[in-house]
């Protein structure tokens, strides 16, 4: 596996909390942060999402919530805004607080119990599970019930779950967090390796034709996808600076992940600020994609030990 978490970044706090089929995981950055959000692919489901618009007022968030159970696993977030008001954290809006809390959820419902989602008891679990600590990988939150490699159905996908890694240049960091739910294939960008895909009998094949398999509709797997993640830093840029670093930051989606964007995906990642470090911000993009790279192969390494 590829080396670092999300919280090498000074004062980002992550929690898990799962049941049998479905999860949600919580990100809690330090006050005085920004944040940006690029959504790809045809089937997002997400919050707040609007708000991160360069346009828009808000700059800065309480916290963001990644979850499974489709559309139902949104109301994690709503937990996760009474817990943190109860904690006096938000947007002071005169007659109190209101917290920011954007999120983006995975179609995970074909994956064991599809009564089972992640509701606001599951999203207070989560952000009480929070720490500083190495994230833990693999079958957990929001991955627990993710799976990639669904080109040729459901039936034959592997497990896909949540990865996270980190990079250090001088003073400069940068981390990537990801939930894996691909319709496509996995590959360890930097390896040149497939990891992840279609089984038959136990064994991973190869559909490096996708483009033939794509001719044809697929009713099998429609609806059953999307890869969220975050990427964060220590450089001090802007909510419309951070927009641009989440959109560069696909491209390690595009590197790991074949096919990508689909409309069968709702692909979205976050990008955070959380520190005052100077950085050019297209090679911090150049980063951003490489780290996120490596955090989908740890999430397919620690989901399938």
């Amino acid at each position: 596996m590829y080396p670092g978490s999300l919280t090498d970044i000074k004062g980002i706090e992550l929690g898990h909390a799962q049941g049998q089929s479905t999860g949600c995981t919580v990100i809690v950055p330090p006050k005085g942060n920004a944040c940006g959000v690029d959504v790809r692919g045809g089937g997002p489901g997400t919050r707040e999402t609007d708000l991160l618009r360069p346009v828009n007022m808000v700059e800065e968030v309480t916290a963001l919530v990644l979850a499974g159970g489709s559309a139902y696993g949104l109301a994690a977030a709503s937990g996760v805004m009474k817990a943190l008001e109860e904690d006096g954290l938000g947007l002071d809006v005169g007659v109190g607080l209101v917290p920011i809390v954007p999120a983006a959820v995975i179609f995970d419902l074909a994956y064991g119990d599809p009564g089972e989602r992640p509701q606001e008891a599951m999203g207070i679990e989560a952000y009480k599970n929070r720490s500083t600590g190495p994230v833990l990988q693999g079958s957990v939150g929001a991955g627990k019930g993710a799976t990639v490699g669904k080109i040729l159905g459901s039936a034959s996908a592997m497990k896909g779950g949540i990865g996270s890694a980190s990079l250090q240049k001088g003073d400069l960091q940068v981390a990537a967090l990801v939930c894996v739910n691909a319709l496509g294939d996995i590959f360890d960008g930097e390896r040149g390796l497939q990891i992840a895909g279609p089984q038959k009998e136990g064994q991973m094949e190869s559909t490096l034709d996708h483009l033939h398999i794509l001719q044809s509709p697929q009713e099998a797997f429609a609806n059953t996808n999307t890869t969220i993640g975050l990427v964060a830093t220590n450089a001090r840029f802007n909510k419309t600076q951070l927009t641009k670093l989440a959109s560069m930051a696909h491209n390690g989606y595009a590197r790991s992940i074949r096919p990508v964007h689909t409309m069968m995906d709702g692909d979205t990642i976050f990008a955070l600020s959380c520190g005052d470090q100077k950085a050019d911000l297209t090679y911090l993009g150049a980063l951003a994609a490489q780290v996120m790279s490596r955090a989908i192969a740890n999430a397919i390494y620690a989901s399938n030990q």
